[in-house]
C-alpha cells in the first residue's frame, strides 16, 4: 500500500509525514509513506493525506499551477482521502479568505469566525489556537479508539460551514458550534491538526491507515 502526502510547497508537512510514519511503526504496517508533490506519484497512490497549513489562496495556487489540483479531484472520487486543516476548507465550493474558489467536492462555504464570545460574553481570540474538545455526531470506522469529546488541537479563522449536514461527522464549540470533521463515503477531513493533537491525533491517522474507504 502506497499512501501519497501531498506537498503544495507550504504547511507543516514533515510533522505529518513523522506522525504517519509513527502510525505505519505503530502497528507494524508495511505501508508505503511518501511526500510528494509529483501528481503522478499521487494518482498512482492507493490513499492520499492533503495537510494544510497557511492561506486558502496561496494554497489553491500551487494546486491550480502544479497540475496537483487534478490528481487530488481523481483521488476523491475513489481512494481513501484525508485531509487536515486547509485539506479540509479546500474540499469546499468557496471561502471567504481571499474570495478564494475552492475544489467544489463538498457544497458549502468556509467563513471567518466573527465575534465569537464565551459564555459570559467575552470576546474569542481569533485566530481559535489550541485544544478544544470534539464531539463526533456519527458513526464512522476512523473514530475507533478515540473517546467521545476527546481533545485535539487548532489553529485556524476559518470554519466549514456545509450546506449538507448529513456530511457533519463532529463539532467543536468556539462561542457557537461549528462543523470540525465533515466526510462522505472515502472522503474524510479535519478543520483540527492531527500531527498536533499527540495520542489521539496519531489514533486517527492511524485508523486511517488500516481504513479500506467504506462506512
Amino acid at each position: 500500500m502506497k499512501v501519497a502526502i501531498v506537498n503544495y510547497g507550504m504547511g507543516n508537512l514533515h510533522s505529518v509525514l513523522h506522525s504517519v510514519q509513527a502510525a505505519n511503526q505503530l502497528q507494524q504496517m508495511q505501508a508505503e509513506i511518501i511526500l510528494t508533490a509529483r501528481p503522478d506519484e499521487v494518482y498512482a497512490a492507493d490513499k492520499i493525506i492533503f495537510p494544510g497549513q497557511g492561506a486558502m489562496p496561496d494554497c489553491m495556487a500551487a494546486l491550480q499551477q502544479s497540475g496537483l489540483a487534478e490528481a487530488l479531484m481523481d483521488g476523491l472520487r475513489s481512494k481513501p482521502f484525508f485531509g487536515i486543516c486547509v485539506g479540509a476548507q479546500l474540499l469546499f465550493d468557496f471561502s471567504e479568505e481571499g474570495n478564494t474558489a475552492g475544489l467544489g467536492w463538498f457544497q458549502g462555504t468556509v467563513q471567518r469566525f466573527q465575534n465569537a464570545s464565551d459564555a459570559d460574553g467575552r470576546l474569542l481570540k481569533i485566530p481559535h489556537m489550541g485544544w478544544n474538545r470534539v464531539h463526533q455526531t456519527q458513526n464512522h470506522p476512523l473514530f475507533a479508539s478515540i473517546e467521545q469529546d476527546e481533545w485535539f488541537y487548532f489553529v485556524h479563522s476559518y470554519y466549514l460551514l456545509p450546506q449538507d449536514s448529513s456530511i457533519v461527522m463532529g463539532k467543536a464549540d468556539y462561542g457557537s458550534d461549528f462543523a470540525c470533521i465533515v466526510g462522505k463515503d472515502n472522503v474524510f477531513a479535519t478543520q483540527f491538526h492531527t500531527e498536533k493533537s499527540h495520542v489521539a491525533g496519531l489514533q486517527l491517522l492511524d485508523n486511517f491507515l488500516r481504513w479500506d474507504g467504506t462506512c
